[in-house]
């Protein structure tokens, strides 16, 4: 999972980053409501995101 972003470009890693992003919201909201099956799930998404946001960067500096 770690190395399937690192062969993305930077608009596919914004795109990914958007989508991680609208189901992590969504998973926050379910959370709240009771109806989550793996409570673990927010952690790993929290840390792709991350992930994702670390290689836009780097794609960001390097290609300036």
């Amino acid at each position: 999972m770690k190395d399937s972003f690192k062969n993305l470009s930077l608009p596919e890693l914004k795109v990914k980053r958007d989508e991680l992003s609208r189901k992590y919201m969504d998973l926050r909201f379910q959370m709240v409501i009771g109806h989550v099956d793996n409570p673990l799930q927010k952690r790993v998404m929290r840390r792709q995101i991350a992930r994702l946001n670390t290689l836009i960067h780097v794609q960001g500096v390097t290609s300036v």
